[in-house]
């Protein structure tokens, strides 16, 4: 049986491609089919709203920071037991980490996958001018196989019917329908408060009216036909089980921290690690006899006074941190191991404090990008010279109280910087990182678990 997948790309950022994808997402499952989700690039935010749609792990994927077998593979292991896989691009079909290439861009990804790709194209206020933007993006890149197009953002259905008239014409393939005009089916604050709103199940009435909307003006059966592939095929598995499970880590996760590559904490199991889940945010202190503590990041501004009213959470952190437990702690997690978090409306919470400076949250990005990741003195993860990938996104500042050991170096578009902090067994830093990049650093962090455990 041939498998089935597509890739959602869009022309261009903002055209509408996650209100899109959500949306056949659910006109798929009332059709009676098992999705998969899937997201191009370093997103945290759209998996959280594919899960919640599909009931199933949605995963990132990302030609940059993994290597192409490592996407093939996660394509593999995500799909198995569903019948269609959701793609959804980043950005514009073209847009990557090059301006010069297509590395990182939705078309690698289309390529790496050999998947089937519908094009979302904004037709506000165009007719026949959208066959042209839908024949200039086949002509940049043969190989990419777009097999049919979304027409978005039309006044009407009779300006759909011009646009559609000119792109099968012109283009030779077929436009599967429109998504109509209606600012009550736009998605939700993406940012604040998203995450507790999807775990509610708050978001479920416009995910199924979203659904709906979908199956009244796009052709969902011709669009699964137009999905099948061919079945993919890696050389070797990144995550079969190395061994059986020989240490413990705690996972902090809840609406606070909650960005974690699926990926990672599946390469963590494959090499022996017992994950155990714990909520600082619902009061809960670190699980006994663990080995190695991981806190992602998330959004611990909006939580900062529950956080910082926990005194008992952030004790029985610093005192193992203090006692030499393995720990990464990214972004969000960083800033709660700081002494302190001011929020955007000035006001200060004081955190777990076992990281020398404050926190300062700002309106403006302070930044955004891929990184390149390599040690600095004494950093245990990338320890044997590693590099591993990942990215940096935060509104937050730094600001230190003393001189310390910078956790690693990373080099992004404006060059090299030290960024992050090390103490003992202790790295943390604003930067995310993908462990698919570096498998070799998962197995330094095992090692060092069991090391402690050993000591203790």
């Amino acid at each position: 049986m041939s498998s089935r997948r597509l890739v959602i790309a869009g022309t261009g950022s903002g055209v509408g491609k996650t209100t899109l994808t959500i949306g056949l997402m659910s006109a798929l499952r009332k059709k009676g089919y098992t999705v998969q989700g899937f997201k191009c690039g370093p997103d945290y935010i759209d998996p959280t709203y594919h899960t919640a749609v599909t009931g199933r792990i949605s995963r990132n994927i990302d030609s940059w920071m993994l290597n192409h077998e490592m996407v093939k593979e996660i394509v593999i292991r995500a799909s198995e037991g569903a019948d269609i896989s959701i793609i959804e691009g980043v950005m514009g079909f073209f847009d990557g980490k090059n301006p010069l290439n297509n590395t990182g861009s939705t078309a690698e990804i289309s390529l790496i996958t050999e998947s089937p790709v519908i094009l979302v194209v904004n037709c506000a206020s165009m007719a026949r001018s959208a066959a042209a933007i839908v024949k200039g993006f086949q002509e940049f890149l043969k190989e990419a196989n777009i097999v049919g197009v979304i027409a978005n953002r039309v006044g009407s259905e009779g300006h759909f019917k011009i646009v559609k008239a000119a792109i099968e014409q012109e283009c030779g393939i077929s436009v599967l329908g429109y998504v109509k005009r209606n600012d009550e089916l736009t998605i939700p604050e993406r940012h604040l408060g998203l995450i507790p709103s999807v775990e509610r199940g708050e978001l479920d009435p416009f995910f199924d009216q979203l659904g709906d909307s979908i199956l009244e003006t796009i052709d969902v059966e011709t669009l699964y036909e137009l999905a099948k592939a061919t079945p993919l095929k890696v050389k070797e598995s990144q995550f079969r089980r190395k061994e059986r499970a020989t240490v413990r880590m705690a996972v902090a996760r809840d609406a606070a921290f909650n960005f974690y590559y699926q990926e990672n904490l599946d390469m963590l199991e494959a090499y022996g690690v017992e994950l155990i889940e714990f909520s600082p945010l619902k009061g809960e202190t670190l699980p006994e006899q663990v080995d190695g503590l991981y806190i992602g990041g998330g959004f611990p501004e909006e939580f900062a006074q529950e956080l910082a009213e926990n005194t008992r959470v952030k004790n029985s952190v610093q005192s193992a941190i203090e006692n030499g437990l393995p720990t990464l702690a990214e972004c969000g997690g960083f800033m709660y191991l700081t002494e302190s978090l001011e929020t955007t409306n000035e006001k200060k919470y004081e955190m777990v404090g076992i990281i020398p400076g404050a926190v300062k949250m700002q309106p403006k990005l302070a930044a955004l990008g891929y990184r390149e990741i390599t040690a600095e003195e004494g950093n245990f993860l990338l320890a044997g010279n590693l590099t591993a990938r990942g990215h940096e996104f935060h509104y937050s500042t730094f600001q230190p109280r003393t001189d310390f050991q910078p956790a690693f170096q990373t080099k992004g578009m404006r060059g090299f910087k030290q960024e992050g902090y090390r103490n003992g067994n202790l790295i943390a830093g604003y930067t995310h990182f993908h462990f698919g990049s570096c498998p070799g650093l998962v197995e330094n962090w095992v090692n060092k678990c069991k090391e402690f455990k050993k000591n203790g």
